[in-house]
């Protein structure tokens, strides 16, 4: 039984780890943070390619369960009024999920034959003609047949065998945070967003909760310095660049104060080939992200179902890893850019640099042609793929 060691526990890990178990292999997730981790915004999946696999995963009734019913973008001006309007099924797609509830459902289901390991992380990685020796931060040693990265935009994985970040992470103008506050504005399930020039923000009520909301921002930006690691000076930058904004901005940076926890990140994507060296290979943001609206997610859960079925299949017919690894890309590789390239104008989107472009933006999509065309465009880039129908070891998923 070949073993396979997965770094990352959020969505694309535990997606891998549900299809390699189904074919036959033993894989362990390892995830830095000490626990799945809660918060960040919903993501949505959208088309037959989409629900498709999620269905053929056995997840789809338990994500239904725990979906948003989507969540519709109100742009507002200082005053609160109405100027644009994205309705739920543009901005959530088909069913839209809490990311942390996603992250979870996977885990459930591919937990009984997967090893996770919470609190620990890949530190050095020896490639060699047996395996991969691995050392983690907690001392541990091992060696496994294979390693994946599944770690996002930052990927450890990838910059232990190919290299620095930056030769792959392209910064792409723009910033972006989220946090948790009260619903002290009471607000209701969809998001209320206001722009001043190269800024936005915006709150929206918690479905599951009416007395919690969740607080989004952007910001158009340079490249800045500053340790990913350091909580207290993001949280400066912060309430820097938003400092004077209108509408209930105040409200916001005072909620960003008390908040125990927030994510804080540029808009970037994330362009490396091949996505394989050796035995270790890349997986969702860690091979071809987009901080936000690349469709990332969705490409993570096909790149997982492609990747533990072409190992499969290269092993079932006597060949090897690279058999699979080229493959896996040359399946994938051009829908994901396809993908990527919804995230090359987000940051643009949501905070455009002058407020001539605001007017532009709420022109173009305040007509129905305009939305309808946003929406068809979105279905196309998540819908074309062809997908190879692997045999499974397991005839169900494992729950």
């Amino acid at each position: 039984m070949k073993t396979v060691l997965i770094s990352g526990a959020s969505i694309a890990g535990p997606a891998l780890a549900h299809w390699l178990c189904r074919h036959g292999f033993r894989p362990t997730v390892v995830e830095i943070a000490p626990a799945l981790r809660t918060g960040g915004n919903a993501v949505d999946f959208r088309g037959q390619v989409h629900l498709g696999l999620l269905e053929r995963m056995g997840v789809l009734d338990d994500l239904r369960a725990v979906q948003t019913g989507g969540t519709a973008m109100r742009f507002v001006d200082a005053h609160g009024r109405r100027l644009m309007e994205m309705p739920a099924d543009f901005a959530g797609g088909e069913i839209e999920i809490p990311r942390f509830d996603l992250s979870r459902v996977f885990y459930e289901h591919s937990r009984a034959g997967t090893e996770y390991r919470f609190g620990d992380r890949i530190v050095a990685m020896t490639d060699g003609p047996q395996g991969v020796d691995v050392t983690f931060a907690s001392g541990l040693r091992r060696t496994f047949d294979l390693v994946v990265g599944a770690d996002g935009v930052h990927s450890g994985v990838r910059r232990l065998a190919f290299g620095p970040e930056e030769r792959y992470v392209r910064h792409l103008g723009y910033y972006v945070a989220t946090w948790e506050m009260p619903n002290d504005l009471g607000l209701g399930r969809d998001s209320l967003l206001y722009n001043e020039p190269g800024r936005m923000a915006s709150a929206g009520g918690d479905h599951r909760d009416p007395s919690r909301a969740g607080a989004f921002v952007a910001f158009a930006s340079p490249r800045l310095d500053y340790d990913r690691h350091d909580r207290e000076a993001q949280r400066a930058i912060l309430l820097d660049r938003f400092a004077g904004m209108g509408w209930e901005v105040p409200r916001l940076l005072a909620a960003l104060r008390e908040a125990p926890d927030f994510y804080f990140d540029a808009i970037c994507r994330v362009d490396i080939t091949p996505w394989s060296r050796g035995r270790v290979a890349l997986l969702g943001d860690a091979a071809a992200g987009a901080t936000i609206g690349g469709m990332g997610t969705g490409t993570a859960i096909i790149g997982a179902y492609v990747l533990a079925g072409e190992l499969a299949t290269a092993y079932a017919a006597g060949a090897d890893h690279a058999v699979a690894f080229a493959r896996y890309e040359r399946l994938l590789g051009d829908f994901a850019r396809r993908c990527q390239k919804g995230g090359d104008t987000t940051g643009r989107f949501l905070a455009p640099r002058s407020a001539w472009g605001a007017r532009v933006r709420n022109g173009a999509l305040n007509s129905r042609l305009g939305m309808r065309l946003q929406m068809w465009a979105a279905d196309d880039r998540a819908s074309r793929i062809d997908l190879p129908d692997y045999p499974l070891s397991r005839a169900q998923p494992i729950a």
